[in-house]
């Protein structure tokens, strides 16, 4: 869905997801949905074992000189000074392993910011569905759900206010707002405002901190603004920095 759903008033936003405000969906249309429009949870791409990335990290040019360095060395002091020798080639190797070893840590770290976004997506939502408030797993969502939120809730997916009571959500992992922003439920006239003044909408992995409302989901999985930020994260190609070009023609040319 594309919808500026922070454009639509409360009435329009029901009709177009085809929910009802007082009932929710029925379990058929819940199946159907789901569906069309998959599990509410952020995608990952498969992981490299520890392994692999410990491999990758001798792929650079500079690295693969000063291997190579070191063996030449090693069979150089060898030959002319025994066992001895070898003294350059164990120095040149354990700098060579400590920096993979780095590397392999700064990797593990960019995959754990990625798993604090699901885990921040993974707990349990109050719905009314068939006319009954029920506990389901936020996995299960699908647009068109009408939410139950409270004090002390995180919210399951993206979702257009219905009612507001008193209600505030902490936005500060998706804008940076430090202080609980305070909702409503009103129509938003203009159609470029930001994320952190959408004061219609709730967003996936924001805490209620006070008061109480209703809501309809708006989107979910991969199509909420957390799901775009793991998209990113996802789809982030390997760039060579300035510092690497450089260090890569100074191996080319001790080469």
């Amino acid at each position: 869905m594309t919808t500026n759903w922070f454009n639509q008033t409360v009435k329009d936003t029901v009709e177009q997801l085809e929910t009802n405000e007082e009932k929710g969906l029925t379990k058929e249309e819940v199946k159907k949905r789901q569906e069309k429009y998959g599990l509410n949870e952020l995608a990952v791409k498969k992981k490299k074992s520890t392994f692999v990335k410990f491999l990758e990290q001798f792929k650079d040019f500079m690295i693969i000189v000063l291997i190579i360095s070191a063996i030449i060395s090693g069979i150089v002091g060898v030959m002319e000074e025994g066992i001895s020798g070898i003294t350059d080639t164990v120095i040149i190797l354990v700098v060579v392993i400590v920096n993979a070893i780095i590397g392999v840590i700064q990797e593990n770290k960019a995959e754990k910011s990625l798993e604090a976004l699901q885990k921040l997506s993974s707990h349990v939502a109050k719905v009314m569905r068939n006319g009954k408030l029920e506990v389901v797993q936020s996995r299960d969502l699908v647009p068109g759900d009408i939410v139950i939120i409270e004090t002390g809730d995180y919210v399951p997916a993206d979702l257009r206010i219905l009612e507001a009571v008193n209600l505030k959500s902490q936005e500060a992992a998706l804008t940076g707002e430090s202080v609980p922003v305070e909702k409503m439920a009103d129509k938003i006239a203009d159609e470029k405002v930001g994320i952190g003044d959408r004061i219609n909408m709730l967003f996936s992995s924001s805490l209620i901190t006070y008061g109480r409302g209703k809501a309809v989901v708006v989107e979910t999985g991969m199509n909420t603004e957390v799901g775009k930020i793991a998209n990113i994260i996802n789809s982030a190609e390997e760039v060579v920095t300035p510092l690497q070009a450089k260090l890569n023609k100074l191996g080319k040319t001790l080469g």
